[in-house]
């Protein structure tokens, strides 16, 4: 008698792209398909934005996530293959994620709550640079910064927008944030810090009627905001799955030497 498999349940999601739409009517032929609330896993074809939005949508259930490259940036995604998904599945390594919580009160004193897999973010809303001042565990680090803005970035993030902005690369395992600057004015030559992923963030908006600021989590924004404070989740921990040999971890050490 065969013993069952680890995920005989598998609900697939797609993209739009015709590539992923193509690739999710293969595979529902061949596996079938099940609704996510009774699936054993959750399988995404597309690219990384639909792996973070399939990450936000199951992020309290607990259920593993494994995503195929389908689209267009798949950093986050394995290798595109119909054969024996089972046993892909069952040989994949697991990395535990924890996102972050912003909690941002804009100018009306409205709180703000979203969770963040790769980033929290802080832009300029006009064409004057923000002027913020940043605490860390309840203590001045910098009583100005003036800049287009700032990010808190994950280490599953810290290979997306926080690398454009010449943040540091942080291996998936390591208990760390990144704080890395938008294009700063002053003081001109930081280049950011990185945190214990244990800090309480907190991030003020000065002068915010003359130079207005955003909050982003993710894709969650929030206008006119006065003061926004960053922590990691630890109540939450999100499954992703990579197959052997290409695993998050092993994927931003290549980024590393990627030049």
């Amino acid at each position: 008698m065969n013993s069952p498999k680890r995920y005989d349940r598998i609900a697939f999601v797609a993209s739009a792209g015709v590539e992923a739409q193509a690739a999710l009517a293969q595979l529902v032929e061949l596996y079938g398909n099940h609704d996510p609330e009774e699936a054993d896993i959750v399988v995404a074809l597309g690219g990384d934005g639909l792996m973070l939005q399939t990450l936000h949508r199951h992020m309290r259930s607990g259920k593993p996530i494994y995503g195929m490259h389908r689209g267009t940036v798949g950093f986050l995604m394995n290798e595109f293959s119909t054969n024996d998904l089972h046993a892909r599945l069952a040989a994949a390594r697991e990395n535990l994620i924890h996102p972050l919580l912003m909690r941002a009160t804009d100018v009306h004193g409205v709180v703000h709550l979203h969770h963040a897999i790769n980033e929290v973010s802080l832009f300029r809303q006009t064409h004057q640079a923000a002027r913020l001042r940043i605490l860390i565990d309840e203590r001045e680090r910098m009583p100005e910064l003036i800049a287009d803005g700032v990010m808190v970035a994950t280490p599953a993030g810290s290979t997306a927008y926080n690398l454009s902005a010449q943040g540091p690369i942080l291996p998936i395992n390591a208990p760390l944030l990144a704080l890395t600057p938008i294009s700063p004015f002053r003081p001109r030559r930081w280049r950011g810090a990185l945190l214990p992923n244990t800090a309480y963030v907190v991030i003020e908006v000065l002068e915010g009627d003359k130079r207005p600021v955003a909050a982003v989590a993710d894709h969650d924004e929030a206008r006119d905001v006065r003061r926004v404070e960053v922590r990691s989740d630890k109540t939450i921990s999100m499954r992703m799955l990579f197959d052997p040999g290409h695993s998050l971890e092993e994927r931003i050490l290549s980024e590393q030497f990627n030049y």
